[in-house]
């Protein structure tokens, strides 16, 4: 093969290559800017049913996007089974109840679970 043929091919590989890399990009631009939104409108949400301040609700905020990555990608592993999909999430569950637990009040952390376990009775 001649060195012009190697250059075309090497070259034609890594324009595909970029094309792949900036799609890939654009779409975790577009999504990660979604979850930002989504966040804090649900940090606000939360601000104003268990009266959390500023740090709080910035707290909350950085939460909800750490946590929602994190289930994300257990419930989206094509990997793991369905009970280990459970067990992982449960396991999420508890480390974010921690979390929260770190900068809530008592009253406010029964009053989160309250309101998620009337949440999810309706849905």
């Amino acid at each position: 093969m001649k060195t012009q043929q190697k250059i075309a091919i090497i070259g034609a590989a890594s324009f595909l290559v970029a094309g792949f890399v900036f799609s890939k990009i654009y779409i975790n631009k577009n999504s990660r800017e979604e979850l930002l939104e989504i966040a804090e409108e649900l940090a606000l949400l939360w601000k104003n049913r268990l009266e959390l301040d500023l740090y709080q609700t910035s707290k909350m905020e950085d939460l909800i996007i750490e946590f929602t990555l994190k289930k994300n990608a257990i419930i989206n592993s094509k990997t793991l089974s369905e009970d280990e999909i459970i067990y992982r999430l449960k396991s999420i569950q508890k480390a974010e109840h921690k979390k929260l637990k770190s900068f809530m009040s008592e009253p406010q952390f029964v009053k989160y679970l309250e309101l998620n376990k009337k949440i999810s009775q309706e849905v």
